[in-house]
This record gives C-alpha cells, structure tokens and sequence, in this order.
C-alpha cells in the first residue's frame, strides 16, 4: 500500500479477506484494497497501477500475485467493487435528511436495470461466474440493500443519521461537527478481470439511466432486500428477481438486448459493443458451469488458464 500510494494511489484502507485457505502445501490469502472517491477515470487508472506495482512486488519477494475471480471451489471469489456518490456543487447528493436520498434510489435503480448487462465488461472471463453463486460473498439477483453480500448494490451503513460518529462512540467526547457526507453505494459484481475503463462507464451510464426513469423509485421500492435473499423468508421475493447471467454467452445476449442504453449520446460505440459480444460468445462457456460440478480437475485447469488474465 506504501508503494501504491507514493505512486499516486488515494488509499483509504487495506485488510485481509476471508477467501484464505490451504492447498497442496501452499498458503492463499486474500486481500482487499479500499480507494477513496475520486473522478472516474483517476478511480480506474490508480487500480491499473495498483495491479501493476502488486505483480512487481509479488514477483520480487517470490509470491504469486492474482486477480482471478475465483481459484477454488467452494471458498469466495475476489470481486472489484466499486462504490459510488453524485456530487452537485461539492456537496454529496447520496444523504437528505440523514436518510438515502431519492437521487441516490434512482441512480441505483438505474445501475440496477442495467446490472446484467455491465457484466460483459465487469465479468468477461467464464470463470468470472465461477465467482457468481449464492452463499459465497457473491450476488446473483439483481437486488439492492444495506446489510447483506447477496446484493448488485449495497448501501454501507454508518454515514447516514449521524452527524459526528466519533462523538456518538466515543464517552466524553461532547461536539457536533457538520461534516460532508462520505455516503456511497457500492456495486459488487465486477471482479479483477473487468475491463474497467469500460465497467465505469456502464457503471454511469446506468446512473444517469436511473436519473431519468420515470419509475426509478418505484423500481429501488420493489428491488430493496431488507435482508439476506436466501433465507426462507424471502422465498416469495426471491422470485421475482432477475437473476445475473451464469456464463459470458448469456452475458453478451444481455448486452446486444440493452445496448441502445449504452450507445446513446455516442458513450459506447456500436463497434465496441460487437467486439464485447463476439469476444464473449468465443468462449463458448454455456452451461460451464454445470459441467463442473464435481469435476475438480477441469476446475483446476480452467483456474490455471485464467489465473493471470489481468
């Protein structure tokens, strides 16, 4: 992190994750990097050198360093997530009132309609859906939420209601400051294999998506999972949902369906779109998924061809 920041990075905070295990004699461990918000395009290019600065020193002191989305069954995956705010005139639009703004439903309802389709440039390897199954840190139905990982998009408690959290957790401390809001929702479905100039600009272009529906808070109402989707309580929501694509077949059909979204106003090229959709459907991952099961050593070697794709 010392390295990445004196190379421009704006870290917020680093610490170990939970996909750490042991296999064949080797140690795997599992680290997140948080950056601070920043404009878009300095969010992507500090990542880009973040991965390199890590590659450099991983291969320095002898450790192999991956971005895979997922290395081995049964364990977490590693995602790329990226937190989100809209400012007007410096101030944070995600907050009224100590509580999430309508500005801020609408636009996650907007990334929310678009949430599968951002998949053909967040998740573009097949086993980036080897990441994308229930109970292991990963969403797979487009929902949104504050408490829970099985999410498109989760809102992070801890900013809203709160004037001065030092103060309210601290005895003795006795002061009211009016801080900016640090509020922001976070999409949790890209992994490490995304391509991220490409992903951010879904990422807005589902916002701004989201700013002009006509039903956008009506959407964030019926799509808001007050908790864990999975448990027997949410059965009957559960089925309302859209589920995310399984493979990047389904990927790219989901594109080519919404891609009048992402060539409006001249963002994406209608060029870039066929190349997404014909490097996609060139896997030929159909069903993969399925066919795995089981079958711990075409697991291993399709980790293995895709373990440095990125």
């Amino acid at each position: 992190m010392l390295m990445v920041a004196r190379a421009g990075g704006q870290i917020k905070y680093g610490h170990s994750e939970v996909g750490c295990f042991t296999k064949d004699g080797y140690y795997y461990e599992q680290h997140e990097i948080e950056f601070l918000p920043t404009d878009p395009i300095l969010a992507v290019e500090q990542i880009v050198i973040a991965k390199w600065a890590l590659r450099m020193l991983g291969y320095k002191y002898g450790v192999e360093v991956s971005y895979a989305p997922k290395i081995t069954v049964g364990k977490a995956g590693s995602g790329l997530h990226f937190h989100m705010l809209a400012e007007k005139n410096g101030k944070n639009m995600m907050v009224k009132d100590g509580r999430l703004s309508d500005t801020a439903k609408k636009m996650i309802a907007g990334i929310l309609d678009v949430g599968d389709a951002v998949t053909a440039f967040g998740n573009p390897i097949p086993t980036s859906y080897l990441r994308l199954v229930p109970h292991q840190e990963a969403p797979t139905y487009i929902c949104w939420g504050d408490r829970n990982r099985s999410v498109v998009v989760r809102v992070p408690l801890g900013w809203t209601g709160s004037i001065d959290m030092a103060a309210e957790a601290n005895f003795g401390i006795h002061r009211k400051v009016n801080k900016a809001s640090k509020q922001t929702f976070e999409y949790r479905v890209a992994d490490g294999a995304a391509d991220m100039y490409e992903t951010v600009a879904c990422l807005i272009v589902g916002a701004m998506h989201g700013l002009a529906m006509s039903d956008a808070l009506e959407q964030a109402k019926k799509l808001y999972a007050s908790g864990n989707i999975f448990n027997k309580e949410y059965a009957a929501f559960l089925k309302t949902l859209r589920q995310l694509p399984t493979c990047c077949d389904e990927s790219a059909d989901v594109l080519l369906a919404k891609r009048v979204l992402f060539e409006a106003d001249g963002i994406f090229p209608a060029g870039v779109i066929d190349a997404q959709v014909k490097k996609l459907k060139a896997f030929g991952d159909k069903g993969l998924s399925d066919s795995l099961l089981g079958n711990t050593d075409a697991f291993a070697e399709l980790v293995a061809r895709y373990l440095h794709v990125a």
